[in-house]
Parts: C-alpha cells; sequence; structure tokens
C-alpha cells in the first residue's frame, strides 16, 4: 500500500509532463519534456527496484517512501518551469531523491552480504556523479542547462549497462540484482496504469469542458476506445506472459532490466503522448499543425514500438509481433505527407483508434488460435 501511495505523486508528475508538451508543440520542447520524463521514469523505476530489495511495510523503509514522495512533489511542481526559474528546484529535488534514497539502502543493508552492499556503493558513486550534473545544470542558464542535463541523463542510462563500474569496486553482476520477478512485473504494470488513467483523466476533464456536439463526442468516445484498446494490448497477454517468463528465469535481474527498466520508457511515453494527442483531437477537431498530426500519430507509434519490443524480449520468438508490425506500416501510411495534409485531426485521431483494433484483433484472433492448436483433442 506504501508503494500505491508513493505512486500517486507520480500521477501528478505524469499530468505535468503531458501538461507542459501541450502547451508548446515544437522540436525543442519535445527535447526537454523527453528529458523531463526520462528523469521522472527513472526515480520512479529505481525506488521500485529498492522496493524489490527492502520491505516496505518496515518502518525506516515506509519513512523513506514517504520523504521520497514529498521530495517528489517539488520535482513534479517545478516540471513546467524547470528550463526557466525552476531549474534548481527540479535538479536538486531529482538529485536528492536518486542519491538519498540510495544512501539510505547502503545503510538498511549494512548486515546484507557484501554483494548487495557493494553494488549499492558503486551505484551511490554514479549518481552522485550524476547528481552533480544536474545541480550544475540547474544553477546554469537555460541554453547550457540542457548540455548538463543530458550529460547527466547519459550517466545514468549508461550505469546499469556498464554494471556500475567503480575504480576500486569493480563492476556489478545481473545475478547481483535476484529481484523478485513477480513484484517487478507488477510495479511496471502499475505505472502503465498510472498513464493510462492519466489519459483518461485528461480526456474526461478536457470533454467536460466543451461543447458535447458530434466532432467532440466522435473525438471522445475514440479516445476513450483508443485507451481500453492500449490496455487490452498490454495486459491481456503480454503482461502476464512476460510475468511468468520473469518468474521462471534463471537471470531475472537481466530481463528486469532490459524488459521492464528500459523497454517500458517507451510503452510509457507512448501513453503519454498519445493523452497530449487525444486532448488536441478534442480542442481542434478540424484544424491542426503539421505537429499537432505528428502527435496524434506518433504517440500510437511509439506506444507500438515499445509494446512490440517488450512482448519479443518476454517470449520465445524471433520476430517482434506481426500484427503490431503491421499497425506500424498503417500509421506510416496516415503520416504519407499526400494523405497527411488532407485528413483532420479528428480523422487521424479515429484513424489511429482503428489502427489499434486491427492491431489488438489481430493478436486476439492469433493467440486464441495458437492456444486452440495447442491443446490436446481428446475425441
Amino acid at each position: 500500500m506504501v508503494e500505491l501511495f508513493f505512486d500517486l505523486v507520480f500521477v501528478f508528475a505524469v499530468t505535468q509532463l503531458s501538461h507542459t508538451l501541450l502547451a508548446e508543440l515544437t522540436f525543442d520542447n519535445l527535447v526537454r519534456v523527453t528529458m523531463l520524463f526520462m528523469a521522472v521514469w527513472w526515480v520512479w523505476m529505481y525506488t521500485a527496484w529498492t522496493t524489490n530489495w527492502l520491505d516496505p511495510e518496515r518502518l525506516p523503509v515506509r519513512v523513506c517512501m514517504f520523504g521520497l514522495a514529498i521530495v517528489g512533489l517539488f520535482l513534479s511542481m517545478s516540471i513546467p518551469h524547470s528550463f526557466a526559474e525552476r531549474g534548481i528546484v527540479f535538479a536538486a529535488a531529482y538529485a536528492s531523491m536518486q542519491v538519498g534514497r540510495t544512501l539510505f539502502v547502503i545503510w538498511a543493508v549494512r548486515r546484507a552480504p557484501g554483494r548487495l552492499s557493494n553494488n549499492f556503493r558503486r551505484i551511490g558513486v554514479w549518481l552522485a556523479i550524476s547528481g552533480a550534473c544536474w545541480i550544475i545544470g540547474g544553477l546554469a542558464e537555460p541554453g547550457v542547462r540542457l548540455a548538463w542535463w543530458t550529460l547527466a541523463l547519459a550517466i545514468e542510462l549508461v550505469g546499469p549497462w556498464a554494471l556500475f563500474w567503480v575504480p576500486g569496486l569493480g563492476r556489478s553482476s545481473v545475478t547481483d540484482w535476484n529481484v523478485d520477478g513477480g513484484h517487478m512485473a507488477e510495479r511496471c504494470a502499475l505505472f502503465v496504469i498510472i498513464a493510462l488513467g492519466e489519459s483518461l483523466l485528461v480526456t474526461g476533464a478536457t470533454f467536460a469542458e466543451l461543447t458535447w456536439d458530434a466532432p467532440t463526442l466522435i473525438a471522445f468516445f475514440s479516445a476513450v476506445l483508443g485507451s481500453i484498446i492500449m490496455w487490452w494490448l498490454y495486459f491481456d497477454s503480454g503482461a502476464e506472459r512476460a510475468q511468468h517468463r520473469i518468474e521462471h528465469a534463471g537471470d531475472p535481474g537481466r530481463t528486469a532490466r532490459s524488459a521492464y527498466t528500459y523497454v517500458h520508457i517507451v510503452i510509457v511515453a507512448g501513453i503519454i503522448v498519445c493523452a497530449v494527442a487525444d486532448e488536441i483531437v478534442l480542442m481542434h477537431p478540424h484544424h491542426g499543425t503539421s505537429a499537432a498530426l505528428l502527435a496524434v500519430l506518433g504517440g500510437p507509434a511509439c506506444y507500438l514500438v515499445g509494446a512490440a519490443w517488450f512482448k519479443w524480449l518476454t517470449n520465445d520468438r524471433k520476430t517482434p509481433p506481426l500484427s503490431h508490425m503491421i499497425g506500424l506500416v498503417l500509421l506510416a501510411m496516415l503520416a504519407w505527407p499526400t494523405l497527411a495534409h488532407a485528413i483532420t485531426p479528428l480523422v487521424a485521431g479515429v484513424a489511429t483508434t482503428l489502427v489499434f483494433a486491427v492491431v489488438a484483433g489481430w493478436e486476439t484472433v492469433a493467440l486464441s488460435t495458437t492456444r486452440t492448436a495447442a491443446q490436446p483433442d481428446h475425441r
């Protein structure tokens, strides 16, 4: 329950991210929001790893989670102005959450086997270096800030792949990350729910303030149906099979690192952009800029890429799901310049929902056929 309470902060963070992107649909702002999203995901994911090793029902761990939630609120509140006057607030909140949590874990596992303690010492060194870059960037001018924060984020992204190598301390091993696969799968699934819930929140709040005419109603039902199908694509079979895979893996840490820590970034990013696209379609169904159309088509494409990648890594298949590849081809056809300039945001939004429906229907029928073929014939 304390983990669910902690997640509430990130409902707010995801809302802030989508609103910040919607406020300025430009390439520069997309880069900035992508960086902020990566930071939000990273601080949440590191906490998920921590509660995999430490029991969140214990009082010290619970107090730590509440402290992280409070600082996380400052992180979330500063998102819209993080590249303006609140850059240092965002940087200080982020660095203190990353470094502070790691120091707490080092203290909490001080009597545990040396491998676990050394693992977090290595992580602490990497996060301290990246944290310094976040702080320097937060104090720098906005133009220079992006460079410092890009460096900080790059350090944190490379860390797990480099096994947090530190001179004198060596490097960690994926066997050191012997996570509870079921817990990791459940935590990431809950973040997907957070993002989908934020999408419905944006859709409902926007729709409530508009005139309920035919275009608005069509846009509303298309957005809600799109969210339902995104849930279906992730939870109907993919999440369950992936959880079974990681629970029975010989090295669950490797699967947790690739399929959950990294690939879910793409999945959640796709949901956030889809939420932005739904609001665009609701507010401007008949006229949209090229950037708006890019959001309407790019969000579903990002989600399908992430879902296909996730299912590819967590199943015994040599290629990504064909249904998802067909969906990406259909989205690419909608983005063809001649067609893209001729369709309105409403038409594009409905079309992407239909693409989702095709992908979900295709995959459901294919899986049903596979299960039927695998059942023994008792006649």
